[in-house]
C-alpha cells in the first residue's frame, strides 16, 4: 500500500466541505458549542447522504475514531460529551437509556 493511500482520512479532515464545518470546531473545550456547530453544519448541508443527526455524529465519530490514541483524555472526554449534547439537541435517547431499558 501507498503511503498517499494511508493518508486518505487526514485528507477528508483537512479538504472535506461535506457539513461546512466551522473551522476549529473539533479543538473547542465547550461540548456544547461543538454539538451546535456540528448540528448547524448538518441542518444546512445540502451534500449530506443521511439525516442531519446522523451525519453530525458521523462526523464526530469519524474525528475521534481518526484521532485514536493521539487524542488527549481530557479532549476525548469533551467529544463524548459533545455526542450527548448532539443526542439532546436532536432529542434523540442516551445510549445508557437504551442499555438500561433492555436490562430491566
Amino acid at each position: 500500500m501507498m503511503a498517499r493511500d494511508k493518508k486518505w482520512s487526514a485528507e477528508v479532515t483537512r479538504e472535506s466541505r461535506a457539513l461546512g464545518l466551522d473551522s476549529g470546531i473539533f479543538t473547542s473545550r465547550d461540548p456544547k458549542r461543538v454539538a451546535v456547530s456540528l448540528k448547524r453544519a448538518a441542518d444546512r448541508s445540502t451534500r449530506r447522504k443521511s439525516d442531519p443527526y446522523r451525519s453530525a455524529m458521523s462526523m464526530l465519530n469519524f474525528y475521534i475514531n481518526r484521532a485514536g490514541r493521539n487524542l488527549s483524555h481530557s479532549r476525548k472526554r469533551v467529544l463524548e460529551r459533545a455526542k450527548d449534547e448532539l443526542r439532546r439537541l436532536y432529542r434523540k435517547s442516551s445510549r445508557t437509556a437504551k442499555v438500561k431499558k433492555h436490562t430491566t
